[in-house]
C-alpha cells in the first residue's frame, strides 16, 4: 500500500471486523485515523495497535442508530483533525434479529446503513473538499435488492434479509448523490462490495458459514481508499477488486430524486443544505 504519512482517514464500525483490519492497515502506512464504533474499551485497542505499529490514531465514540450521534461524531471528527483525506462508511448492521427501530423511528438497517452514512458524509465534507484530492468509500454489498417506497421502512413482511438488502442500495444511492455534490472538487466517491460473507462477527451472528476472509475484504476497500491504480476515479461500484454494476434501481434516475427528497426529510436536511456544501 502506498505510504500516506500527512494523510488523515476515518473508518466507521472499525472496532471489529474488516473495518478494524482497515484501520490499522491505515495506521500502518503512515495515516492518523480516526477509530470510530460504540465501545471504547475494542476502541482503545484499535488505537493501542496502531501506535503499537508506529502510527497515529485517536478513538471516536458514536452510535449511528442515532443521528444526533452522527452529528456528535461530525463534530468531534471536525475537533481532532484540520483535515481528512479518507473516510470508509463501513459501520453497519447485518441481516440477524427481529425488526427493530433507530432512535428516530426508523427501521435500524436503513437507518445505520444508509442514513447514517449519507448524514456523515454531508456534514464532512466540507472537510474533505478542503483536504482534496480525497477520496470517499462506501462499504456496500452484493445483497441488494429496490427501495420499496411504499414501505421503506418494512413495517408489513418484514425480514432481516430484505432488511438488510433495501439498506444496501441506498449505499449505492449514496455514493451517486456524494458524486453528485463532489464533482469538480478532487473528491472521489466509489462504493463496494468488499467480499462475500467475510469471516466476521455479522456474519457468524447471521448463522452463516464465512467464505471469505476479512483480510480479502480489507484488500478490496484499501484499494479504493489509496491505489493508485483508482485515482480520480469516481461514481464506480466495485465487486472486490472488480469494477462492477450494483441493482438497477441504484441508476434510475427517478428512484435516486425520490431517494433524495425522502432522505433530506429524514435527516431533517433541506434543498439548501446541500446546496451549501456544493
Amino acid at each position: 500500500m502506498e505510504k500516506l504519512s500527512g494523510k488523515t482517514a476515518l473508518v466507521t464500525g472499525s472496532t471489529d471486523g474488516v473495518g478494524r483490519l482497515v484501520a490499522r492497515k491505515l495506521g500502518q502506512a503512515g495515516a492518523h485515523v480516526l477509530v470510530h464504533g460504540r465501545d471504547a474499551e475494542r476502541g482503545a485497542r484499535v488505537v493501542a495497535d496502531i501506535e503499537a505499529s508506529g502510527g497515529v490514531a485517536a478513538f471516536l465514540s458514536a452510535d449511528l442508530s442515532a443521528l444526533a450521534e452522527v452529528r456528535r461524531l461530525a463534530d468531534a471528527a471536525q475537533a481532532t483533525v484540520d483535515r481528512l483525506d479518507i473516510l470508509i462508511n463501513n459501520a453497519g448492521i447485518g441481516t440477524a434479529g427481529p425488526r427493530q427501530t433507530s432512535a428516530e423511528g426508523f427501521e435500524l438497517r436503513f437507518a445505520v446503513n444508509y442514513l447514517a452514512g449519507f448524514l456523515l458524509t454531508l456534514l464532512l465534507l466540507p472537510l474533505i473538499k478542503n483536504s482534496a484530492p480525497a477520496r470517499i468509500v462506501n462499504v456496500s454489498s452484493a445483497g441488494q435488492q429496490p427501495i420499496d417506497f411504499g414501505d421503506v421502512m418494512l413495517t408489513r413482511g418484514y425480514g432481516g434479509t430484505r432488511a438488510y438488502c433495501q439498506s444496501k442500495p441506498g449505499s449505492d444511492h449514496v455514493h451517486d448523490r456524494s458524486r453528485g455534490f463532489a464533482q469538480g472538487t478532487g473528491v472521489t466517491v466509489t462504493c463496494l462490495h468488499p467480499a462475500t460473507y467475510m469471516d466476521k462477527s455479522m456474519v457468524r451472528r447471521a448463522g452463516v458459514r464465512p467464505l471469505s476472509t476479512v483480510e480479502e475484504g480489507a484488500r478490496a476497500i484499501l484499494n479504493l481508499a489509496t491505489s493508485p491504480a483508482v485515482e480520480g476515479q469516481t461514481g464506480l461500484y466495485f465487486n472486490g477488486l472488480r469494477e462492477a454494476k450494483a441493482q438497477a434501481q441504484a441508476y434510475d434516475a427517478e428512484a435516486r430524486r425520490r431517494l433524495q427528497a425522502l432522505t433530506l426529510e429524514l435527516t431533517g436536511l433541506s434543498a439548501a443544505d446541500m446546496t451549501a456544501v456544493d
